[in-house]
């Protein structure tokens, strides 16, 4: 009697898994040398703004890093602003669709939130500029009168209502379909056992959510607050069309004066860009390139950090 030796049977490869195999590879492969690509063109025609001489590169900058600091804090500082904004709503919203609202009210408020994705910015920007900014002008003059004493209302107030503020709401606005879809399939895929445990024990449906729900969807809020927060600091044509910029760095939100986003500038600028000041604008491009990079980064360590929700789906 023979015995077959350990190993020397093995299963067929068949031809649909082999080329289902060779295309995911292929496809990461791409995704990694598009990437790469970008990131050698971008360093590459940036070296030229990065030598520049003093008063050769655009508004007459010492050197890039004077000129691209503005930029970069007005990027960072109306995302930031539109995640304080966003993220709240997109949370509530989720939480109503998931475990409040009846199913075909859910189903309805699902479908809204996923075509409020699909809106053209240039849309958002044409009623930042012709609605918002018209209706909340008012508004702010209210602020600066009665809440002026409050750094961030401080100074003269804006008589056309295109302030950063109204760029964050509008940003806001545009990264919040993103966030609440996310977080929707995040809060649905929560234990079941642990939400009907929570309830049995007691726990009205709120402190089921605060214990049950929340946490175990902590990595997931984070993840879909990141890809809001991408949108935000990339977002181009609706800064542009909204926002009244200037080169300053400034955290007054209401006045006349207002800082510019990296991407809002190069829509603004790169149309009558000659010589270095193109380098210039690309280079700027790979600041908002690293500065991505570095969201994303701290956002995956974040998550990771996170340890496994233990219990049973």
């Amino acid at each position: 009697m023979t015995t077959a030796t350990p190993g020397a049977i093995r299963a067929k490869v068949r031809l649909g898994d082999r080329i289902f195999s060779s295309s995911t590879v292929v496809a990461g492969s791409i995704i990694l040398a598009v990437l790469a690509a970008v990131a050698i063109f971008l360093v590459g025609q940036s070296i030229p703004a990065f030598v520049a001489k003093p008063g050769t590169l655009p508004r007459g900058a010492a050197n890039f890093w004077v000129y691209v600091w503005p930029l970069v804090f007005g990027t960072i500082w109306a995302g930031a602003i539109a995640l304080v904004i966003a993220v709240p709503v997109a949370i509530g919203v989720a939480l109503f669709i998931s475990h409040y609202a009846p199913r075909r009210i859910a189903q309805v408020l699902g479908y809204i939130v996923d075509l409020l994705a699909a809106v053209p910015s240039v849309v958002f920007g044409l009623w930042g500029i012709g609605v918002l900014a018209p209706f909340v002008q008012p508004f702010y003059v209210w602020l600066g009168n009665n809440v002026g004493w409050f750094p961030l209302f401080d100074g003269r107030v804006s008589g056309t209502g295109r302030t950063i503020l109204t760029v964050a709401i509008v940003l806001a606005v545009m990264v919040l379909p993103i966030i609440t879809a996310v977080c929707r399939e995040v809060f649905l895929q929560a234990p079941r056992l642990h939400e009907e445990a929570a309830l049995a024990l007691g726990a009205t449906r709120w402190e089921m959510i605060r214990i049950a729900v929340l946490p175990f969807a902590r990595a997931g809020i984070i993840s879909a607050t990141m890809l809001g927060l991408g949108r935000a600091l990339g977002e181009t044509l609706a800064v542009a069309m909204v926002l009244s910029p200037a080169t300053v760095v400034s955290f007054f939100l209401l006045t006349t004066q207002n800082p510019n986003t990296i991407a809002g500038n190069i829509a603004l600028q790169f149309p009558e860009a000659t010589g270095v000041g193109v380098n210039t604008l690309i280079a700027t491009g790979l600041v908002l390139f690293v500065i991505t990079f570095i969201v994303n980064a701290i956002a995956r360590v974040a998550v990771n950090r996170r340890k496994a929700f233990s219990g049973a789906n």
